[in-house]
This record gives C-alpha cells, sequence and structure tokens, in this order.
C-alpha cells in the first residue's frame, strides 16, 4: 500500500508539503496510537503503532488558508510557517478524536489495520534479522545449497531445482566449477497474497534469500551482491511445475525485481518426452516436436496418392504436405474449441469462403452459413443475424444443439486466413479418398483428414519406444545434464519485462486475492490456452 497526500497552501500545490503535512502526520499518529493504547488493541503487541503503520495506504488532501504564507525556494513546493503545525496538529486531534467516538465501528477498522500493518512490519524485521544474521553460515542452506568452486558472479550459474529428488540429481550431473543447485521442497509461499513477515519467514523464500545473497526489502536488498548472474527456474515440464515457476517468478516480481530488469532470471526447459526409433534417441520439448520427429522419421520409404495427381507424393513433398495437415489440424480444434460447429467451420472452407480487406458484414456470413446448412442437409442447424450480447456488435447466432455465434472478426482473425491458406495445400481428401502407402508395403486408403492423419502416425509410431517424463526426477544425472544442464545443448529462456504496468497488473489479477478479475480473465482466454496438462 502506498501513501498519497495531495497538500495545498491558499491553493497553491506544495508538492514537497512542510508544517502542514508536518502537523497532519504527526496528529494521525498520535490520535490513532491513543485510541488504540485506550482501547485495549495493543494488549497482545508490545510494540507501538508508528507513522509508517497509520499512512500505509493512506490517501488524503490537506488545505490550509493563511494570511502570509512563507514557501520555501521559488517554486513554492514547500510551506515553512513554523505555526501552521501546531494549529494543523490541534485541530486534527479534535477533530478525529470526536470523530472516532461518533463512529466506534470505523474507529475499530482503521485502528485494525494501523495494528495489523505494524506487526506485519515488526514480524518483517525480524525475519530479515534472522535471514541476514544465519546467511550463509546456516547449516540447513549449507545442507542444501550445492555452490560452485567459481567466485566471479558473472561466471556463475544458480539452479532453483524442483523437489529433493530432482535437486539430487542436478547435483551430481552439474559442473561444479561454475554450476550451484539449490533443491526447494513443496509448494512455494504466494508472495502475492501473503504478508510481507509470511513470505519471509517461508522456509524456502529465506533460504532463497540467504543463497542469492542480495538481502530483502527496500532498506536491505542491495543488486549487487547478487551472487550470481544467472538465476535459472528448472522445475517440471507439467502443470504442476508450471506452478511453482509462476510462484517463483511472482516473488522475484514483487520482492527483487531487478534481478528481472538486470536480465539475471532465466528458465529451464526440460524436456517432455524421450523417444527412441532404431539407432536415434533424441529428446523432445513438446507434442509438435514429437509429431515433426515422427513424420520426418517416416516418410522416405512411404507415398500417398491423392486426387487431381497422377504421381504419387514422396518424400519431401509428403513431408510438407503432411506438416501442413498438422498445422490444419491444430487450427481447426482451436475453432472447435471456441463453440463453432465443425460442420459449419469445415463447409465454409470448402465453400472458399474468407473476409475480404474491407471485411466481411454479417448479412454475407448468415447467407453463407445458411447456403452450408442447406447443401449439408444441417437440419439441426439454424441460422440467424442478431445484435450480440457482448459487445461484438452484430453477428451471426447458430442454434442448435451447441449454439454459437461468428461475427467478421472471427473471419478476419490470423487464425482464420491461415486455415483457410492451409486448406489449399492441405491434402485433398475432400476431393476423393487418397491412398497412403508405408515404407513396408501396408496400405490404407483414408476418407477424411483425420483418417489420413491417424493412419500416418500409427505407421510412425512403429518400432518408436515413447517416454513421456512426469518430472525432473525422472531422469537420472547424466540426462539431465545433457538435455537441461549443458550450456551447449540446453535451451534457456530469458524472463523480461517489456511493460512494467501490465506485468504488474497481471500478477495481481492472476495471483491476488480478488476472485472476480481472475474469474473474468480465465472466462475470456481460456479457450485460447494451450499446453494445457488436463
Amino acid at each position: 500500500y502506498q501513501e498519497n497526500v495531495f497538500t495545498f497552501a491558499n491553493n497553491i500545490n506544495t508538492r514537497e508539503g512542510g508544517t502542514h503535512l508536518t502537523g497532519f502526520r504527526a496528529s494521525l499518529t498520535r490520535t490513532i496510537g491513543a485510541y488504540a493504547q485506550a482501547n485495549g488493541y495493543l494488549r497482545n503487541f508490545k510494540g507501538g503503532v508508528s507513522g509508517d503503520d497509520v499512512r500505509e495506504g493512506l490517501t488524503a488532501v490537506i488545505s490550509v488558508r493563511l494570511p502570509e504564507p512563507q514557501f520555501e525556494g521559488q517554486t513554492k513546493a514547500r510551506l515553512g510557517n513554523s505555526d501552521v503545525k501546531g494549529l494543523v496538529e490541534s485541530v486534527l486531534n479534535e477533530k478525529l478524536a470526536e470523530a472516532f467516538e461518533e463512529d466506534p465501528g470505523t474507529a475499530r477498522k482503521i485502528v485494525e489495520k494501523c495494528v495489523r500493518a505494524a506487526q506485519a512490519r515488526e514480524a518483517a524485521r525480524k525475519a530479515r534479522e534472522l535471514t541476514r544474521k544465519k546467511g550463509l553460515d546456516d547449516d540447513t542452506l549449507a545442507g542444501k545449497l550445492a555452490d560452485c568452486s567459481e567466485r566471479d558472479p558473472p561466471h556463475r550459474e544458480l539452479f532453483l531445482v524442483e523437489g529433493d529428488s530432482a535437486g539430487g540429481s542436478a547435483k551430481q550431473g552439474r559442473d561444479r566449477r561454475t554450476q550451484a543447485v539449490l533443491p526447494l521442497r513443496g509448494k512455494i509461499i504466494n508472495a502475492e497474497k501473503a504478508r510481507y513477515d509470511k513470505v519471509l519467514s517461508h522456509q524456502e523464500i529465506r533460504l532463497l534469500i540467504s543463497a542469492l545473497g542480495t538481502g530483502i526489502g527496500p532498506e536491505e536488498f542491495d543488486l549487487a551482491k547478487l551472487r550470481y548472474h544467472k538465476v535459472i527456474l528448472m522445475t517440471d515440464a507439467d502443470v504442476d511445475g508450471a506452478h511453482i515457476r509462476t510462484l517463483l517468478l511472482t516473488f522475484f516480481f514483487r520482492h527483487t525485481v531487478s534481478v528481472i530488469e538486470q536480465g539475471y532470471l532465466y528458465i529451464a526447459q526440460p524436456p517432455l518426452f524421450k523417444i527412441k526409433k532404431g539407432r536415434v534417441e533424441k529428446y523432445l520439448m513438446n507434442e509438435r516436436e514429437m509429431e515433426e520427429f515422427l513424420l520426418a522419421s517416416w516418410v522416405e520409404k512411404a507415398s500417398l496418392k491423392v486426387p487431381g495427381k497422377a504421381a504419387p507424393l514422396r518424400e519431401e513433398a509428403l513431408l510438407e504436405a503432411l506438416r501442413r495437415a498438422v498445422e490444419y489440424q491444430h487450427l481447426f480444434r482451436k475453432f472447435v474449441k471456441r463453440g463453432l460447429p465443425a460442420e459449419i467451420v469445415d463447409g465454409l472452407l470448402k465453400a472458399k469462403f474468407r473476409a475480404t480487406k474491407r471485411g466481411v458484414g454479417p448479412e454475407e456470413i448468415g447467407g453463407a452459413i445458411q447456403a452450408v446448412v442447406s447443401e449439408l442437409g444441417l437440419r439441426t442447424f439454424g441460422v440467424q443475424v442478431r445484435e450480440s450480447d457482448n459487445g461484438e456488435g452484430t453477428t451471426v447466432e447458430i442454434s442448435g444443439d451447441r449454439p454459437a455465434h461468428i461475427s467478421g472478426e472471427t473471419l478476419k482473425s490470423p487464425d482464420y486466413q491461415r486455415l483457410y491458406e492451409l486448406h489449399e495445400k492441405i491434402p485433398p481428401v475432400y476431393k476423393g479418398p487418397c491412398l497412403l502407402v508405408d515404407g513396408g508395403g501396408k496400405e490404407v486408403t483414408a476418407r477424411t483428414l483425420e483418417e489420413l492423419m491417424a493412419a500416418v502416425f500409427e505407421f510412425a509410431k512403429e518400432g518408436a519406444a515413447i517416454q513421456r517424463y512426469k518430472g525432473l526426477g525422472e531422469m537420472n544425472p547424466e540426462q539431465l545434464w545433457e538435455t537441461t544442464m549443458n550450456p551447449e545443448t540446453r535451451t534457456l529462456l530469458k524472463v523480461t519485462m517489456e511493460d512494467a504496468v501490465g506485468a504488474d497488473e497481471m500478477f495481481t489479477v492472476l495471483m491476488g486475492d480478488a476472485v472476480e478479475p481472475r474469474r473474468e480473465f480465465i472466462e475470456k482466454y481460456a479457450l485460447d490456452a494451450v499446453n494445457i496438462d488436463i
């Protein structure tokens, strides 16, 4: 919470404050502190309420009028009349005490908030002292952190590894000269929701702060003391790993943001699959990479006879056609996920219906969809042009078992434009059956793209041993080094921050206490999400 106080003297904005601000602050602290003491709010808290505690989150406007104002400097940025301090203090003491007596409910909420701020401040101070005192001499840290022999921070790396099992493998597989490893157990505390003192008392966070060496907090943090100029988050390639990575990113953004700003924070990219086919063994980051590997390793002796072409597709031509088919299927499924009936999307593409540069009106869209419905005999669908309820303007509503609506923006979207282009380049199964011949002589006749691609991957997976890693702990030290830690072969993503305000808003929405903004965000973007591990 920030203090926002604006001060004026004779309607002149005194940006640097002055005696009226000093009197206001002194009175506020004294009155609230006295009320808290008199009414037993400090009974279980030995420390007093400070001015910072009282002003945490305060927004106020102070305006005074006086016959002979004395300003400091030519810009009149600060009021200097010494008698104003006592006058403001006296008036506010009287009126604020009176307001508290008349409205004890509001007074209680204000004072309780100030006491909570004081408790958090005191707890954070103790936690900081504990972190500073123990530092790297802490037996707990010494037992967890496997440090490196290099002493120069620009040449040192710290891997923050999810789990003791993977941490143990990373310690064995690392380059001991330049790479340090700190395993982190369990879920990291959410630094967006938790109070500052709770964050600092969290065991894993304390270990992390000690390992970094920078200290924490506005008065303690010193980036020059950072012991590693590559801090690498290494978590599992599943949804739990993504959660822990997000919690760590939240901590770095909220409490050590300059580590991000200076480009010292990275994310490791461990593989999701290991595939072995023949003599070839390969680690793959995601399903798209696995599909590409399977296709590339299979097409050499295969062929595909398509309608309208005398010669079958082979080798590079076949591989390119299948790559386009894979991309087409992924894009097509995105539209179906968004609620558009597959039959309608397929029909619009076959009819070569697309938006032009000037766009396309709802009447044109409605006519095209109605033509598709009539041609395919889709009696369960109704088509109606109407005003949308979600602010998209006039749209075409498709009624039936799965109601949906489609607008000109949908058809102008890059996804639909790319889908339209790919439809002309994929194997034209919709024009007639395609004959797929495997390198071993097996044949399959496919009448739909789904049948064709299912047969392709069935053939491609023959003789392949595919392992899906559930976590880093499933890899031995050599595999972990080879895939995720070796500077020669690994993939690292640097964490950058181009829009600080946007990043702040995103962390607040997704990691904060308020449920409603998060629900709205999820409802808006859920259908566009990729790599969801269900």
